[in-house]
């Protein structure tokens, strides 16, 4: 017993705890391999420190900023990975079950580093635009922005995921500059431990910008305030008591919960067992109850399939589970591990009774179940286990009871549609997979499907060769589900940093929106002055800085040379007597003509800082340009980013926004948008 380690809690900048108190056993064979602590923790401290030191630190970072730092933290996380790994074994996981956990936490904190970078400005103020003009002189308009909330994060971990589940929520409340209180599940709590050491160990951490509680919360959630925010994973039951808790309501303390739910996957009535969609569909349901050991939130626990081929899908399921080697994931050949204790063991056992009353056991540990490995007779190893339930609708266990492990239950329906209602009767769930051939049969179902679930996948030969499957969130995408799946949101790229920050309308003139959002509004005052704005280094260029062009009259000879060169020799530029008839009444030039004529007015053509165009957005053409039309540009300086970074030369570099408006002679906008640039820095 001396010899086991004690885990430690990090409290204000603190390891805090030397007694041992729970112990915590190996899934694979029982062993005790560490404990938790028995000092009790400061929880008026852990938050006056993350709001005193935690909150300052991040903010004085801007987004960019706090962006690159998770790349670098990401980076240096995927060096230590087999650390990791090795410490993820302890809890019953696959190598491929660790992969996701590890390397899937340490690549979401890559795609949010991406995601900041190119998404997010290189201040603490995110604008949510466009203004909109609020009265008829132009004087007042008003718009939204986004800020950091000054408050702290709590996120509360389940134990099935202790890497991910940490830095998926992690990711974006440093983004957002909220400083995180983790608290993972204690079962598994000791490969949290792992991961927060070596973060803190890497040195690129503002000071309080993470802690991490191990063993209860004890009033924590008591001490929060209107500004913070809670996150949770778990079971539908906790959330609700968390959810409930009186502080919370009573400072309207955001909490978003994902929670577990019975998630299905349907077979479309279109596919027979001879095409390929009813083995991917019988692949996808296998690897989703052995993965992990069926120990995911988004693990298909309701398999809907037609009734003519309900026993097809069960003998082919039976046949690959069969082929599952259970047992120590470090015995060549095994590709199912434990659950993650012996607790869970036996609450998945109790709820596999209740599930097989009155139904089918198609697969169990009856059928040769014997986990390989030395001291897996000890371990949490559960068999897979499928049912089948013929009157799905009339069963309430079925849709109510999860089994958290391998489990998985078969039920059949007459018609897509009732197909539907039973996939509705989960209550509310994370994912649903839809097999189908017919785009016909995804357009009925999946909408149908969306209102009960937070993702639909629909499965078929074409998305399979790149499909992540069923039961891959993915950080670009919302992770979450309404009712039972406890109703929140988590990821869905800079979606989940949003939820992290504040927003605010603001009103007032064009010219101080922009002063408050750093971003030129259409309207404010602009700074133009005899140098180019093309020929200003990043670092020189404020937004504001602006150049009004000479003009230039549009002949027939730009038309016809336009058409010659691109090739587009559309009506409405060359036929006089199709023109008439339209509502200009005459030939225009091409949009895009109008585009290129606009860019020869204001580039400067010599060598210079911007070095790249690479795209435009928010481009329209407002209004016609006939024959005999005079047109001018205005290039505005809209938006800096410095994303602190240097190309292959060396040099520094940032990305600026222009603000193009093309107007006529009447001084009508006939076009409008943002060209985005890559300008040189002076150093």
């Amino acid at each position: 017993m001396g010899n086991i380690a004690t885990l430690q809690s990090l409290i204000a900048g603190r390891w805090h705890g030397l007694e041992a108190h729970m112990p915590l056993h190996s899934a694979l064979n029982n062993e005790l391999i560490f404990h938790t602590h028995l000092e009790p923790i400061d929880f008026d401290e852990a938050v006056t420190y993350a709001r005193k030191t935690g909150v300052p630190q991040l903010m004085a970072l801007d987004f960019q900023k706090r962006a690159q730092r998770l790349k670098a933290l990401a980076l240096y996380l995927m060096e230590r990975k087999e650390e990791l790994y090795e410490i993820s074994h302890l809890t019953g996981a696959t190598r491929p079950d660790s992969w996701v956990d590890v390397e899937g936490g340490i690549g979401t904190l890559f795609a949010y580093a991406s995601m900041g970078s190119r998404e997010l400005p290189s201040s603490n103020v995110l604008h949510e635009g466009p203004a909109i003009s609020l009265g008829k002189r132009g004087g007042f308009a008003g718009t939204h922005i986004l800020v950091p909330r000054g408050g702290l994060a709590v996120h509360i971990n389940a134990f099935n995921f202790p890497i991910w589940g940490m830095l998926e929520k992690f990711a974006p409340s440093f983004l957002a500059a909220m400083p995180c209180i983790v608290k993972p599940a204690t079962a598994t709590s000791y490969l949290t431990h792992a991961t927060v050491k070596m973060m803190m160990e890497s040195g690129l951490l503002p000071e309080g910008a993470l802690q991490l509680v191990i063993g209860s919360t004890g009033d924590l959630l008591d001490r929060l305030g209107g500004f913070d925010a809670v996150t949770f994973t778990g079971s539908a039951d906790t959330a609700a008591k968390l959810k409930a808790n009186q502080n919370l309501i009573r400072q309207s303390v955001p909490f978003t919960a994902e929670a577990d739910s019975l998630n299905c996957a349907i077979l479309a009535p279109d596919v027979t067992p001879d095409d390929p969609e009813f083995d991917l569909f019988v692949k996808e349901v296998a690897r989703e109850m052995t993965g992990k050991a069926g120990q995911k939130c988004t693990a298909i626990r309701r398999v809907i399939v037609p009734e003519q081929h309900a026993d097809a899908v069960g003998s082919r399921l039976r046949e690959r589970l069969a082929k599952i080697t259970v047992g120590n994931p470090k015995v060549e050949g095994v590709r199912m591990g434990a659950l993650a204790s012996m607790d869970q063991h036996r609450d998945v056992s109790e709820r596999v009774e209740m599930l097989a009353r009155g139904n089918e056991v198609l697969y169990s540990a009856r059928d040769g179940f014997n986990p390989v490995g030395d001291g897996c007779a000890n371990g949490a190893f559960f068999a897979p286990t499928l049912l089948l339930c013929r009157n799905a609708l009339n069963n309430d266990a079925v849709h109510d009871i999860e089994a958290f492990g391998p489990v998985s239950t078969l039920m059949t329906y007459r018609d897509i549609d009732e197909a539907l209602i039973l996939a509705a009767r989960g209550k509310g769930s994370l994912v649903t997979t839809l097999v189908t051939r017919d785009p016909a049969i995804a357009a009925h179902a999946v909408p149908i499907a969306a209102a009960s679930h937070g993702r639909v996948h629909i499965l078929e030969r074409e998305s399979a060769v790149d499909s992540t499957g069923h039961g891959s969130p993915l950080p670009q995408l919302k992770h979450g589900g309404p009712g039972r799946a406890g109703g929140g949101e988590e990821l869905g790229g800079i979606r989940a940093v949003k939820h992290f920050l504040q927003r605010a309308a603001v009103q007032g003139s064009p010219t101080m929106l922009g002063a408050v959002t750093g971003e030129y509004v259409r309207g404010g005052a602009v700074k133009e002055t005899e140098v180019h704005p093309f020929r200003r280094w990043f670092e020189d260029l404020e937004v504001g800085h602006s150049l009004l062009t000479h003009r230039r009259t549009v002949s027939e000879a730009d038309i016809v040379n336009f058409g010659g060169v691109s090739g587009d020799y559309f009506y409405m530029h060359f036929d006089e007597i199709a023109a008439k008839d339209t509502q200009f009444g005459k030939r225009i030039a091409h949009g895009y003509f109008v585009l290129s004529a606009a860019a020869g007015l204001f580039v400067s053509p010599a060598p210079g800082p911007v070095l790249a165009n690479y795209g435009l957005d928010n481009l329209r053409f407002v209004a016609p340009v006939a024959i005999g039309d005079t047109i001018r540009a205005r290039l505005t300086c809209k938006r800096k980013v410095d994303r602190n970074r240097t190309d292959e030369q060396g040099r520094g570099q940032g990305v600026v926004a222009w603000d193009v408006q093309v107007t006529n002679q009447h001084d009508e906008l006939v076009a409008s948008y943002d060209i985005l640039t890559l300008v040189q820095k002076r150093g």
